[in-house]
């Protein structure tokens, strides 16, 4: 009896000697935690999913800060199909091999990279928009946020490799038993990632944002007092730089957010190894999933685009012909 017991606890019974123990969860908090990650994963996939077809569909959105979500999108939407795998993990065993298990938790550091990098990018847009609105349209283009992009990408996987390259030479080497999904990164590489990619970009993002908020502030006091000459080419200007204010609004609090998301995830990381994939993942890793989910929805209440398109994909209207021309914006 009790030998039956000890095997119900076992991620493979088989394998008495060397597998691993499951967590002690009744069947109601396995169900509860696989049911919230598998609803997270779907919502995650097919918000960002909508985002990806609009922005790449309509012609009208085809802009260098469009682009930038874009990218960002294509990061949650991985994310969202890897939490998917996460689900498979509501009774603390892996099911899936040490080499999936390194794959999932490699895609998953570059998926945070090229989000980081994305962020970055965005505070860049933001600023030249807001700061040198004159030379915005000659500085910012879409071939050369497309360069950046690629490069971002590239950059990310190439990084990220090297500095898994133990865990990619021999998957499962950190593993304790069988069913056991852990990566791990030493010290050194787990500080220059700190400061690569958190502490470097974060102090990039923020130093821009208080730009552009000070910016922003002095000419909405402009504005007030009505210093500006009315004219008709005048107008034109200010209304096109409150445009610019507003997408530089609702994209600060895409930023807020995701620092907010990420911050707890690589202050971590100074006092643990990271397991992205570890059997007791803890709560500043789900918080960094949750905020790939958190994108669209702000979409929804900032963009009107986004509303517009959203409709016009679930009613099937963009299989219609010169779709992709349709007046969104």
């Amino acid at each position: 009896m009790m030998e039956t017991m000890e095997e119900n606890e076992l991620c493979f019974p088989q394998l008495l000697n060397s597998s691993c123990r499951k967590l002690k969860r009744t069947h109601t908090e396995a169900m509860f935690i696989y049911i919230l990650l598998s609803s997270i994963s779907v919502l995650t996939v097919t918000l960002n999913l909508l985002v990806i077809i609009s922005i790449s569909h309509f012609k009208q959105l085809h802009t260098p800060t469009n682009l930038l979500l874009l990218s960002l999108a294509v990061s949650d939407f991985s994310v969202g199909l890897l939490l998917s795998c996460e689900s498979l993990l509501s009774d603390g065993c892996w099911d899936l091999g040490d080499h999936m298990c390194i794959l999932l938790s490699t895609l998953n550091f570059i998926m945070t990279s090229s989000s980081v990098g994305a962020m970055v990018f965005i505070s860049i847009d933001r600023y030249v928009a807001i700061c040198d609105p004159l030379h915005y349209s000659n500085k910012i283009t879409v071939k050369r946020i497309t360069i950046c992009i690629c490069l971002c990408w590239i950059t990310s996987v190439l990084y990220n490799t090297l500095i898994l390259k133990d865990n990619l030479n021999q998957p499962g080497r950190h593993n304790s038993c069988i069913g056991e999904c852990l990566v791990v990164i030493y010290y050194i590489e787990t500080i220059a990632d700190l400061i690569l990619t958190f502490i470097g970009p974060v102090t990039v993002i923020i130093v821009l944002y208080l730009r552009v908020f000070v910016v922003a502030v002095s000419q909405a006091r402009a504005m007030r007092s009505h210093i500006a000459t009315v004219t008709l080419q005048h107008s034109e200007t200010v209304f096109a730089k409150k445009s610019e204010l507003k997408a530089a609004r609702t994209l600060g609090v895409v930023v807020v957010v995701f620092l907010i998301c990420i911050c707890p995830y690589y202050c971590s990381l100074l006092t643990d190894h990271n397991t992205l994939f570890d059997t007791t993942v803890p709560i500043w890793a789900w918080l960094m999933f949750f905020n790939s989910c958190l994108n669209p929805l702000i979409y929804v209440f900032c963009y009107p685009w986004f509303v517009k398109s959203i409709k016009l994909i679930v009613t099937l209207k963009i299989l219609e012909p010169d779709s992709c021309e349709a007046s969104i914006l």
